[in-house]
C-alpha cells in the first residue's frame, strides 16, 4: 500500500516509454508508486500490472483517471493519442508529466494551451528530458551566468545507431531533431523564428527513400544561429554533443570521455548505443522533478508553451525540408501564464 503523502501514478501507455517510466516510478523514484496501467492491448497492461501491488490495468484513460486512488497521470502513449488523455486529466483536476511531443501538431498543441490556459494554472510538465541532464545544466548555468557573453552560435550533432522500422525523412526532424528545438530555446532563453534544412546525399546506410543525415538551421529572435547535424544511421552508437560559441568563449558538452581506458595497445572508451541509456539520469531527475513539485503542489519543468513552440518550429522543419529553402516558424503570442 501508498504510504501518506506518497503521489499515486496512472502510467498511460505500456511500450518501450512506458514500460521504463514504471519501472523508474517503482524502483528510483522517492515519494510515488504506479497505482494504475493503461494500454490499448489489454494483455500488455495486465502483464505490467501483474508485477506490482495494488496497481490496477485499464484499457480506457479515462476510467484510470476516474479512480479513486490516482492522483497523478504520466502520459507515454503515440503522439496521436495525447490530446484527448491531456483533455480528460484537465477535467479531472490532475497533474500530468507528458512525454514528448505534447502532441503531433501545432493546431491540437494550441488547443491543449487554449484548454489550461482555462483552467488558471499549469497542469503539465512536458518530457523534454534534456533540461534535467547534468552536462547541459551546467552548460545552461555557465551561459546564464554571462561568463563567456552573448552566445552567438550553437552546433548540435545527434545521431542514432539506426532509425527504427518505418521512419521517414521528416521524423528526423519531428521526432529527433525536436529535442534540439526544445533544448535551444532552453539554453538561450530565446525563440527559433526560422528553419532551413539542407539535404546532404544520403548515407548508403539510410533505407531506401530517407534523407538521412540531415543539416537544419535555426535562426532566434534574438539573434543566434543554430545548426543540427542529425544522422540516424550512423551506425556506431548514439552520440548528442552541443557546442556554445560565445563572445568570450566556448563551451562544449557531450564528448563522452567520463572514463578512458588503456589496455592491450588500446585506448578509448564506449559510446551509448540508445537515448534510454545516454539519458537514463536525466530520466531520473526528470520523474523525481515532478513528483516532488506535484507533491508540494505546484507544477515546474517544460510547459505547454514549450510543446506548442516545439510543434510549430517542427512544422516549420518539415515545410523547410520538403519545399527548400527557408520557413518561418508561425507562434501565437506567448500568453501571461507560461511568461
Amino acid at each position: 500500500m501508498a504510504q501518506p503523502g506518497t503521489l499515486r501514478v496512472a502510467v498511460v501507455g505500456t511500450g518501450r516509454m512506458g514500460a521504463d517510466h514504471v519501472r523508474r516510478i517503482q524502483g528510483v523514484t522517492s515519494g510515488a508508486r504506479v497505482t494504475a496501467v493503461v494500454d490499448v492491448d489489454a494483455e500488455r497492461a495486465k502483464a505490467v500490472a501483474a508485477g506490482i501491488d495494488g496497481c490496477t490495468p485499464y484499457t480506457d484513460p479515462a476510467a484510470a483517471m476516474a479512480a479513486a486512488d490516482v492522483d497523478a497521470v504520466l502520459i507515454a502513449s503515440p503522439g496521436p493519442a495525447h490530446e484527448a488523455a491531456l483533455l480528460t486529466a484537465f477535467a479531472h483536476d490532475l497533474p500530468v508529466l507528458c512525454e514528448k511531443p505534447l502532441t503531433p501538431d501545432a493546431a491540437s498543441a494550441l488547443r491543449v494551451l487554449e484548454a489550461e490556459q482555462s483552467l488558471g494554472r499549469r497542469r503539465v510538465q512536458v518530457g523534454f528530458m534534456r533540461r534535467y541532464d547534468a552536462e547541459y545544466l551546467k552548460l545552461k548555468a555557465l551561459l546564464d551566468s554571462g561568463q563567456l557573453g552573448r552566445p552567438l552560435l550553437l552546433h548540435h550533432r545527434h545521431r542514432n545507431v539506426a532509425s527504427p522500422p518505418g521512419w521517414r525523412s521528416e521524423m528526423l526532424v519531428n521526432d529527433s531533431v525536436v529535442h534540439e528545438m526544445d533544448v535551444t530555446r532552453w539554453l538561450l532563453g530565446q525563440e527559433i523564428r526560422a528553419v532551413t534544412v539542407l539535404r546532404p546525399a544520403p548515407s548508403a546506410n539510410a533505407p531506401d527513400g530517407m534523407q538521412d543525415p540531415q543539416f537544419v538551421v535555426f535562426e532566434t529572435d534574438g539573434g543566434a544561429v543554430v545548426d543540427v547535424e542529425i544522422f540516424v544511421n550512423c551506425g556506431f552508437g548514439y552520440q548528442v554533443q552541443a557546442e556554445a560559441v560565445c563572445e568570450r568563449g566556448t563551451a562544449r558538452i557531450g564528448d563522452g570521455h567520463a572514463m578512458v581506458t588503456n589496455m592491450a595497445g588500446r585506448w578509448g572508451g564506449t559510446i551509448a548505443q540508445d537515448y534510454l541509456d545516454r539519458f537514463a539520469d536525466a530520466y531520473d531527475r526528470e520523474v523525481q522533478a515532478w513528483v516532488d513539485a506535484t507533491r508540494r503542489g505546484e507544477v515546474t519543468g517544460p510547459s505547454v508553451w514549450d510543446g506548442y513552440a516545439a510543434a510549430a518550429v517542427s512544422e516549420a522543419g518539415v515545410r523547410a525540408l520538403e519545399q527548400g529553402g527557408r520557413a518561418e516558424v508561425e507562434l501565437v503570442e506567448r500568453p501571461p501564464l507560461y511568461r
